[in-house]
């Protein structure tokens, strides 16, 4: 009598998640705010640049929105905690004060090296 016996391969992808860039662009002076508030969303690495708005003064004049010094800021965050983090800015981009802006995430296909990876998904292994 043969017996059957399974062997379960160890996947590589077991317990890792997709990351993605997340970039919110916001009024300069709140750059710094929406930095400290998306770390509650175990956000290990991100940077802000400066940026300009398009729109000629005349238009942004007659809109009331005079500032158009911009805050752009990247974060890396697992794709698990992208669509919280969302809703969050979204919150806060309709109750705070001058705290419109806009966000999207963009999915990253890879990452070279496993420490790199632990630390921008903030896994621990």
């Amino acid at each position: 009598k043969t017996r059957k016996t399974t062997v379960k391969k160890n996947n590589v992808n077991d317990g890792f998640k997709k990351l993605k860039l997340l970039v919110t662009v916001v009024n300069r002076s709140k750059t710094e705010f929406f930095m400290d508030f998306l770390t509650a969303y175990e956000v290990n690495f991100q940077t802000a640049v400066l940026g300009q708005g398009t729109a000629r003064s005349e238009t942004l004049y007659m809109l009331g929105l005079e500032d158009s010094d911009k805050g752009v800021i990247f974060s890396v965050l697992r794709e698990d905690k992208a669509e919280e983090a969302m809703q969050g800015l979204e919150n806060k981009f309709h109750t705070l004060k001058n705290g419109k802006g806009i966000a999207f995430t963009i999915p990253m296909s890879s990452v070279i090296g496993v420490a790199i990876y632990r630390f921008l998904s903030n896994h621990k292994a």
